[in-house]
């Protein structure tokens, strides 16, 4: 298969992946009593609703050519946290199912790749299944790290003393995207290490979910 086709595959993979992340995000915030993303046009499919240029496209097509993890994110879901039924806990929800999405995504493509075979057949439905696993798996765990405004910093506002929530809600509105930004920018070896283990180890429990054993 050509490189051109390689990167088409990956940007969809992308797109797709970051597109169901933010739509969960949205819809379970409308179940939760908020339907700021659903006034805000969130609760669609439409890529141009959601696709940040940088996070969602340029970010991860260079990871991808760099050979590193691919993660990136799209333009957060505007969620007002005064609706939300639960209050921290019912935000940490709406945090979670983004990242419980790209787990979903990624364990059914596994489950498909290996039950039908095409997993290491080497064929296109290979690559697909594959770019499927790991690049889900990357957003997964890169939006999972509790950093404003990444969705692991809600999880962890939830259980957090107050003093802390203070913290980390003056961090989001004074530079939380920043400190993401130089993360990614100054630490990405570090970070791809980190991210790769978590994702070997994620894999690895596919694999025992299976009875199979990587190779």
């Amino acid at each position: 298969m050509t490189q051109v086709w390689s990167v088409l595959i990956v940007l969809v993979v992308i797109l797709g992946s970051v597109i169901l992340h933010e739509l969960m995000h949205g819809l379970v915030a409308y179940w939760l009593g908020d339907n700021t993303a659903k006034d805000s046009g969130r609760l669609t499919l439409n890529p141009l609703k959601h696709i940040d240029p940088f996070m969602s496209v340029l970010l991860p097509l260079l990871l991808y050519v760099a050979g590193g993890p691919v993660f990136g994110g799209a333009k957060p879901v505007p969620v007002n946290h005064y609706r939300l039924k639960g209050g921290p806990w019912g935000m940490a929800l709406v945090a979670i199912a983004g990242p419980l999405t790209n787990f979903l995504i990624a364990l059914i493509s596994f489950l498909v790749g290996y039950y039908t075979g095409w997993l290491m057949s080497g064929g296109i439905a290979d690559e697909i299944l594959t770019n499927l696993i790991v690049i889900n798996l990357g957003f997964m765990v890169f939006n999972l790290l509790p950093i404003p405004p990444l969705d692991g910093s809600r999880v962890l506002y939830a259980i957090a003393p107050d003093g802390v929530r203070a913290g980390m809600e003056r961090l989001e509105r004074t530079g939380g995207m920043m400190l993401v930004l130089v993360l990614v920018v100054f630490f990405s070896t570090a970070l791809s290490k980190i991210m790769s283990g978590a994702i070997l180890m994620i894999l690895q429990f596919f694999y025992f979910l299976v009875g199979g054993q990587m190779l």
